[in-house]
């Protein structure tokens, strides 16, 4: 007697529910051909492991088209914002062209928009004593600032005009002259050193190896 004979209520149950997923298995079935033949094991054998095989092969095809949907495009992407916030459109919106001053190259030489500077003065050279709104910047309330203040203003690079150029490379070429002027008489007033060469006995021709060898100085050998 076969299993189905002595089993015939879980047979027909089994095969209700293989009928019932049916649809899906057919849709399955139309990606890929290659693997109905896999839908009759679902009959014999072990039928809960062959048909999770069976999902799992044909469960593959879907996997790999929903990772290339969702996989980015090598384009870097700058912003996920959307166009109706960052768009060109948008920026014209809050930014808009008719803002900004159009004016000839005459009416604006310094290409600033027309800004008006105020002459261009260091506040290091303004009086310190002076009664300003700002007595650490030497500024008074509400007086326009240079384009330039950043180079301008009283923390910026101090400058040096107490003397001038040409002053300043006299007194460095001085300092050399002087210097040198020093060393030179120096030499010429300071006496040198009494010494004279030291004697060795026998000339340590022994200790320097023997005969035929370089010996050193002793006494009886020329002055130097």
């Amino acid at each position: 007697m076969t299993s189905e004979q002595q089993h015939p209520a879980n047979h027909s149950s089994h095969s209700s529910n293989h009928d019932e997923a049916k649809p899906l298995g057919e849709s399955f079935e139309t990606q890929s051909s290659s693997i109905s033949p896999h839908l009759t094991l679902s009959h014999c054998g072990t039928p809960n492991a062959t048909m999770l095989s069976s999902r799992i092969v044909r469960a593959a095809p879907l996997r790999t088209a929903a990772l290339a949907v969702r996989r980015l495009p090598l384009i870097q992407t700058r912003t996920f914002l959307p166009e109706s916030m960052v768009g060109r459109a948008k920026l014209d919106e809050k930014y808009p062209d008719s803002d900004y001053p159009k004016l000839t190259a005459a009416e604006d030489p310094e290409m600033n928009g027309g800004y008006i500077n105020p002459p261009r003065v260091k506040r290091q050279f303004r009086d310190p004593h002076a009664d300003w709104w700002d007595k650490q910047e030497r500024r008074n309330l509400g007086e326009p600032v240079h384009e330039d203040n950043d180079i301008l203003g009283i923390f910026s690079t101090y400058e040096y005009t107490w003397i001038s150029p040409g002053k300043g490379l006299a007194q460095i070429g001085a300092f050399i002259v002087v210097f040198l002027g020093v060393v030179f008489t120096v030499k010429q007033v300071y006496p040198d050193r009494v010494s004279y060469p030291r004697e060795f006995e026998g000339g340590l021709v022994r200790e320097l190896g023997g005969e035929g060898a370089i010996r050193a100085r002793m006494e009886g050998d020329e002055d130097p």
